[in-house]
């Protein structure tokens, strides 16, 4: 019996920590789609082959071929006329490296499973959850892909709409398998019995943090999709201003919301200081709970993540958006949300 046990155990590590590599492989993704953008590198590549598209250009003949066809694009014809095809190599192999770690961990997600699935380590439950995240992984390609095709047409820039929702999927993937990651860890919380009404409010605290949280990257999103950090590069004031001119300036209003970058940096801001007075708020009520069965851990953690992320945020603000604190901004988020993510199971949530 203890045998089993000790069987049973073992295996549910194993498949928490291999949960814990594809989270760690979702955030590379993410920093390489960041990366690809904030370099203009996304749209180098103008097809997309899912199952044959894994070898790079391999002869001159080939680099010219698929020179060739990215010069049929907006971007060569409105910005890049003058790229040579060295130059263009450069935005290549980046998009190239994004697309090939997509399919990289396509091979991560597959393989252990067959492996584990031939152990006989996976019920019917667990089985469930890994074709949900295949379907995800899957839908994620084919929206990637969607979003390409939207700078390929008239306009040399991505739709905002269709970035946003390529990184709001990859959150909603990570944070999918970061929760099983927590299960089969059993770092599930405890069941907190000193001072109910507090840790209901604990509890609230955090899922609205990770609530918030997740609406600030859904607001990063236009931000980045309509480059409106590029413009009222200064703190806390917008143009001198606490609330800036122009911000309903399109018409119907809704759009405003979605497509004026005053209004999407105006919001972005708003729900940053939301978020941070949440992740305090919490903090706060984490530290006065008396029960000895809540972590702290989780939770020093996330105010230390939120006091990093204002940084990050303000200084590529003021500095016009340098690519390393861009970058550095948006996979700190993606931490953030993880930390969140940790403080509400510790909560029993």
């Amino acid at each position: 019996m203890n045998t089993v046990l000790q069987s049973s155990y073992l295996s549910h590590r194993i498949i928490g920590f291999w949960f814990l590599i594809l989270c760690a492989m979702v955030v590379i993704m993410v920093v390489l789609g960041g990366l690809a953008r904030l370099t203009h590198s996304g749209l180098s590549m103008v097809d997309w082959h899912p199952i044959t598209g894994w070898l790079p250009p391999l002869s001159n003949q080939e680099w010219l071929l698929i020179f060739e066809l990215y010069k049929d694009t907006p971007e060569f014809k409105k910005i890049n006329y003058g790229m040579n095809i060295e130059e263009f190599k450069g935005i290549f192999w980046l998009e190239y490296i994004h697309r090939l770690w997509g399919r990289i961990m396509g091979l991560a997600l597959v393989i252990p499973a067959l492996f584990f699935l031939a152990k006989g380590w996976l019920n019917a439950a667990i089985a469930r959850h890994l074709v949900i995240i295949f379907v995800l992984g899957g839908l994620q390609g084919v929206l990637g892909w969607w979003m390409v095709k939207s700078g390929l047409i008239d306009n040399p820039d991505v739709s905002q709409y269709r970035l946003t929702s390529h990184l709001l999927l990859a959150v909603i993937i990570h944070g999918y398998i970061f929760w099983l990651a927590l299960s089969f860890l059993g770092l599930n919380g405890q069941n907190l019995y000193n001072g109910l009404i507090e840790i209901r409010l604990l509890q609230f605290l955090t899922l609205s943090t990770c609530i918030v949280i997740f609406l600030v990257m859904l607001s990063g999103g236009f931000v980045a999709g309509l480059d409106a950090g590029m413009i009222y590069n200064s703190f806390p004031l917008m143009d001198g201003k606490i609330i800036p001119d122009g911000l309903w300036s399109i018409k119907p209003w809704y759009l405003n919301l979605f497509e004026n970058v005053t209004m999407v940096q105006f919001n972005h801001r708003i729900l940053g200081i939301i978020c941070s007075i949440l992740v305090i708020s919490t903090w706060l009520v984490a530290q006065r709970n008396k029960s000895k069965e809540l972590s702290r851990h989780p939770f020093n953690l996330l105010l230390v993540l939120i006091i990093l992320q204002i940084v990050l945020g303000v200084s590529a603000l003021i500095m016009s958006v340098p690519v390393f604190l861009a970058s550095f901004h948006q996979v700190n988020a993606l931490l953030l949300f993880t930390c969140a993510l940790w403080c509400l199971r510790s909560v029993k949530v």
